[in-house]
């Protein structure tokens, strides 16, 4: 404790008015510091602020401020179909619409009924002209028949007469009129049947009485020179006594006269009633 007191005794003397030194160096430094910051916000605002200035421009230029950058659009939200509102439809509007409509199926209708109109003039055209062409051709094919027969008829015709032509120059025994393509008939002329009844029918003997006309049809069977070679029932008159008496006549007759042409038939067939 000794030893400080001498130290203290030695020490320099203190410093007058340290006190008020260091309040104006705070000070001092406070008003610096505020000084400095306000110089600093000054130059801060000035950089902001549009300075107007002397040029050796013909026109002044003031520059553009920043780019800012667009904000996006807001995103599009969909309508709920409760919030839709539907379109106010009015009863003209209906019945407009319903006309057009009616006026459209009317169009449509009358366009498909003119359309079968038209077809069903088609076909009946068509078909008229296919049975004309048809007609035409039952025409054309009957005239040609027609025509084939006409020819043929003419070319028989010709070959009768160049038939009886040649016929008639090799010695026909026919008449003017005949139509026979023979040098002589193959049949008994008209009368002779009458004139072989007339021959047989006195030879008849027969005496019964008789119901009616009946008729005895008998073959009779020639030679050349008219001799009865045979005799045969045909057909029975239904009387048998009659049959007998015309059989027994003919076998009494025993020859036949000639034809017109000197000729005998060989085998002819002549019908016996007893009232003729």
């Amino acid at each position: 404790m000794h030893a400080t007191t001498d130290r203290l005794e030695f020490a320099p003397p203190a410093t007058p008015g340290l006190l008020r030194s260091v309040i104006l160096a705070v000070l001092a430094h406070t008003l610096l510091v505020t000084a400095l910051t306000w110089g600093v916000s000054w130059k801060h605002d000035a950089q902001t602020v549009a300075i107007e200035a002397e040029l050796w421009a013909s026109v002044p230029v003031q520059a553009a401020p920043p780019l800012a950058e667009e904000a996006p659009p807001p995103p599009v939200l969909p309508v709920p179909e409760s919030a839709k509102v539907a379109p106010v439809v009015s009863n003209a509007d209906i019945a407009l619409e319903r006309e057009k409509e009616r006026k459209a199926k009317e169009k449509l209708t009358k366009e498909k009924l003119d359309k079968e109109k038209r077809d069903k003039e088609k076909l009946s055209l068509e078909k008229k002209a296919a049975d004309e062409k048809k007609q035409k051709e039952l025409a054309a094919q009957k005239a040609e028949q027609l025509k084939a027969q006409q020819e043929t008829k003419l070319a028989d015709k010709r070959r009768q007469e160049n038939i009886q032509r040649m016929t008639g120059l090799a010695g026909a025994s026919g008449g003017p009129s005949a139509t026979g393509t023979a040098l002589k008939s193959a049949g008994p002329s008209a009368s002779y049947a009458g004139r072989i009844i007339a021959r047989i029918k006195p030879n008849i003997v027969f005496t019964e009485e008789i119901v009616g006309n009946p008729k005895a049809d008998v073959e009779v069977r020639t030679s050349p020179d008219g001799t009865i070679v045979g005799r045969k029932l045909v057909k029975s008159s239904g009387n048998k006594a009659w049959d007998e008496a015309v059989l027994k006549a003919i076998d009494k007759t025993e020859v036949l006269p000639r034809d017109v042409d000197g000729q005998v038939p060989s085998t002819l067939t002549i019908g016996f009633t007893p009232r003729d």
